[in-house]
C-alpha cells in the first residue's frame, strides 16, 4: 500500500488573504513504512514574506527570490503523488493551501477524504495529551533534535516515524487474539482422525481380588454400618 506523507510551509495562515506555499515536503511509504523516494521543492510565493512566518520556518524573500512558482512545480508534484493516500498533521490546514494553489493553477481541487490527519489520530489515541510533532515525536521517542525551525521535507519524513507509531508501530497487524487467527482459507488442512479401539475399563478379577484384600484391613468401615 504506497501513502504519501505531505507537509508545507507557507507565507501565513490563510491562503484566502493572499497567502501562498513556499515549500513543499513529501515522503513515500509503502505498507507504512518510509521509503528511499521523495519529492521537495521551495517556491518563489510571488509575494513578500512576513517576519512572524520567516521566524517560524527561516525562508526568507532573498532565499526564494530565484525559486520555482509553484504552476512550474505542479505537474511534477502530482506525479509523484499520484492517487495515493496523503498523510498530513493537521490535514486541513495543509489541504487548504495545496488546493488554493491548484485552483490558482486551473486544477482540480484534492478531495478532503483523500487526507488522513494525524492530528486526529492522536488526539483519539491519547485524549487530552498534546498532540503537536513535537510532542508526538518526545512521546514515541523519534529523534527531532535537528529541528530548530520547521522544514516541509524535515517534518514530513519525522511525520513518517509518528504515523508508523500512530498506526501500532513496526508489526501494526500483529494480532494473537482468537478471533484474528481463524482463517477462512480454502485451502485450511483439516485434521485426520485415527480410529483406535476402545480401551476395557473394567478391572480384572486380579485387581478385584486385591482391592477386597486392601480393605478387609480398615476396621469398622463406614460403608458397613446398617
Amino acid at each position: 500500500m504506497r501513502e504519501i506523507v505531505l507537509d508545507t510551509e507557507t507565507t501565513g495562515l490563510d491562503p484566502l488573504t493572499g497567502d501562498r506555499v513556499v515549500e513543499i515536503g513529501c515522503v513515500e511509504l509503502i505498507n507504512h513504512i518510509s521509503t528511499s523516494q521523495f519529492f521537495h521543492v521551495y517556491l518563489n510565493p510571488e509575494r513578500d514574506m512576513p517576519s512572524e512566518a520567516a521566524m517560524v520556518h527561516g525562508l526568507t524573500d532573498e532565499f526564494l527570490a530565484d525559486k520555482p512558482v509553484f504552476a512550474e512545480k505542479v505537474d511534477e508534484f502530482l506525479n509523484f503523488i499520484g492517487d495515493s493516500q496523503l498523510v498530513i498533521h493537521n490535514a486541513a490546514f495543509d489541504m487548504n493551501f495545496i488546493n488554493a494553489e491548484l485552483t490558482r493553477c486551473g486544477y482540480r481541487r484534492l478531495p478532503a477524504d483523500r487526507a488522513v490527519d494525524t492530528v486526529l489520530m492522536a488526539r483519539k489515541m491519547f485524549p487530552g495529551a498534546p498532540a503537536s510533532l513535537d510532542a508526538l515525536c518526545k512521546r514515541f521517542g523519534v529523534d527531532a533534535s535537528s529541528r530548530k525551525l520547521h522544514g516541509a521535507l524535515l517534518d514530513a519524513q519525522l511525520l513518517a516515524e509518528v504515523y508508523l507509531e500512530l498506526r501500532g508501530g513496526r508489526q501494526p497487524d500483529l494480532d494473537m487474539s482468537t478471533s484474528s487467527v481463524a482463517s477462512t482459507s480454502e485451502d485450511t488442512v483439516q485434521a485426520v482422525r485415527i480410529h483406535r479401539e476402545p480401551r476395557p475399563h473394567s478391572a480384572t478379577a486380579d485387581e478385584l481380588a486385591a482391592h477386597e484384600a486392601f480393605m478387609s484391613q480398615i476396621k469398622d468401615p463406614l460403608w458397613k454400618r446398617a
